[in-house]
């Protein structure tokens, strides 16, 4: 069965997760967030560390956790600190399905095969430890409610919460908007996670990869100028016939 504690990407893949249908809300937004969350675990391990808007290495020591160190492997290649929205653009191919695998195996969710338009193979995913995902919504909903500062923790997942969309996900109509004013306030409350996060929105924005300034007490860091993204890779007819994963 699952660990007590997940890791942030396995936990901002949970919140994504829709109980009912099996499907990941904000699919293409969210394989950005997992690589930023990613970042913000490596930061939590002291493995890496904020250096202006770049990451920079400053202990190479594996984990233990095999895609976390993949991630930190190619980080140490880099030789030199990497700005965190090149390395959130970055190709990502394959994230969320390794780990709704990796979750899968630990027993944390259960894969039901099905098709789509009767002909293509699909693969949905239902949560088997309610338990856990209830703690990991409970705690965003504490902190929304209280208005005490989360620990950093939640403040990151909260972020990336809201940087990937999934406050429409997680606090729906028109009831739930003062929650979503919330839960972007709570940007505010973990460094590392907010400037992961703005670097998630800046790569969903096409805001070019320049040098930010430093931001005023409490203020996000001024955005770079914005320019053309460059265009997505296009997936082979080889994978567009394979299993399709969870939307």
């Amino acid at each position: 069965m699952g660990r007590s504690r997940r890791t942030l990407p396995e936990e901002l893949l949970l919140l994504a997760l829709d109980p009912t249908t099996g499907t990941t809300a904000q699919p293409q937004s969210l394989d950005l967030g997992l690589a930023g969350a990613q970042l913000v675990e490596l930061a939590l391990a002291g493995r890496i560390a904020p250096d202006g808007d770049r990451i920079a290495v400053v202990m190479a020591r594996p984990t233990g956790d095999p895609t976390l160190d993949s991630a930190l492997e190619l980080l140490r290649r880099r030789g030199s600190p990497v700005r965190a929205v090149h390395w959130i653009g970055g190709p990502r191919l394959g994230l969320r399905q390794t780990y709704l695998s990796h979750l899968e195996r630990c027993g944390m969710v259960h894969a039901v095969a099905g098709q789509m338009c009767g002909v293509l193979p699909t693969t949905r995913y239902q949560a088997t430890e309610s338990v856990i995902c209830r703690e990991i919504r409970s705690r965003l909903d504490s902190a929304i409610r209280t208005g005490v500062p989360p620990d950093p923790r939640t403040a990151a997942l909260a972020a990336l919460a809201h940087a990937v969309g999934l406050g429409k996900h997680l606090y729906p109509g028109n009831e739930g908007r003062s929650s979503r004013s919330r839960l972007r306030d709570l940007i505010r409350h973990d460094p590392m996670g907010g400037l992961v996060a703005h670097a998630v929105m800046d790569v969903q924005n096409g805001v070019a990869a320049q040098p930010r300034r430093a931001p005023a007490a409490g203020g996000r860091p001024q955005s770079a100028v914005p320019m053309q993204s460059q265009p997505r890779q296009a997936p082979s007819r080889r994978d567009a016939m394979a299993r399709v994963p969870a939307h």
